[in-house]
């Protein structure tokens, strides 16, 4: 198993107002932002949630299957650290089109960014940046100082993102 690259960001330092012209660009050219929380848990909100993820969650290097519904539904969902507002979804003419799903971990002391991905006609136009950026502001509102995240080390695209963003590499408080 491949050493994952762990990285971190200090909330606090993060200047968005670099990433703020894509948030811009994207709303202009007709997609909008909410969260789950403002669509509401429905059944069919799931469904839609989980299909998103895992189409994402496929260009992972090495991911292997992706959970079943009912699997996802219990890991992700039904967790106490789940919030439906920190699920920012970009939809595009009713269609969901990309995702950032952040979970907070009070016990710990920091957000953790799940997951985030675009649909693969959506890439390469920023849109994960304005997703991340939403996400961001999101754990800063919460009063977390840190999000935490997690990539396969053949996640180039990934990886150079959250760098872009601020994230650098996370050492561990406790020991190994």
């Amino acid at each position: 198993m491949a050493d994952w690259v762990r990285l971190q960001l200090d909330v606090d330092e993060f200047d968005e107002g670099e990433f703020e012209p894509y948030l811009r660009r994207a709303r202009e050219s007709g997609i909008e932002f909410t969260t789950f929380a403002e669509l509401g848990d429905t059944a069919d909100h799931r469904g839609a949630l989980y299909e998103l993820n895992k189409t994402c969650s496929a260009d992972i290097p090495q991911r292997g299957a992706f959970h079943t519904y009912d699997e996802y539904v219990a890991k992700r969902i039904e967790v106490p650290s789940f919030h439906p507002s920190a699920v920012v979804l970009a939809v595009r003419d009713g269609e969901w089109i990309g995702m950032s799903a952040t979970s907070l971990n009070p016990t710990e002391g920091y957000a953790f960014n799940e997951m985030t991905g675009v649909l693969a006609p959506y890439r390469g136009q920023g849109l994960s940046l304005a997703l991340k950026l939403l996400g961001i502001r999101f754990v800063r509102s919460s009063g977390y100082r840190r999000v935490i995240t997690l990539h396969h080390p053949l996640n180039a695209s990934a990886i150079a993102m959250n760098r872009r963003l601020g994230f650098v590499d996370h050492v561990s408080e406790a020991p190994e």
